[in-house]
C-alpha cells in the first residue's frame, strides 16, 4: 500500500510540474526568459519559428514552446 501512495504521488508531482511548464509568457516576460530583444521574437513568430497565440490580442507563448524553439 506504501508503495502504491508513493507511485501516485510522484505521479501527481510529474503531472503539476508539466502543468508549470505550459504555463503562457507575453513577450517582454519571453525576452526576459531567453535573453533577446523583442523585435528578434516577432521576427521569429512572422517566420513561423516560434509558435504564438493571438487570441486574446496580445502574443502569448506557451514556455514548452519557447524552449522548443531555444534549442532548435
Amino acid at each position: 500500500m506504501e508503495l502504491r501512495t508513493i507511485e501516485l504521488l510522484n505521479e501527481i508531482k510529474g503531472l503539476i510540474l508539466d502543468k508549470v511548464s505550459d504555463r503562457w509568457l507575453c513577450i517582454r516576460e519571453v525576452c526576459e526568459y531567453a535573453s533577446i530583444s523583442e523585435s528578434t521574437v516577432r521576427r521569429n513568430v512572422r517566420k513561423g519559428s516560434l509558435k504564438a497565440s493571438q487570441s486574446t490580442g496580445k502574443l502569448l507563448f506557451k514556455v514548452s514552446s519557447v524552449d522548443k524553439w531555444l534549442n532548435g
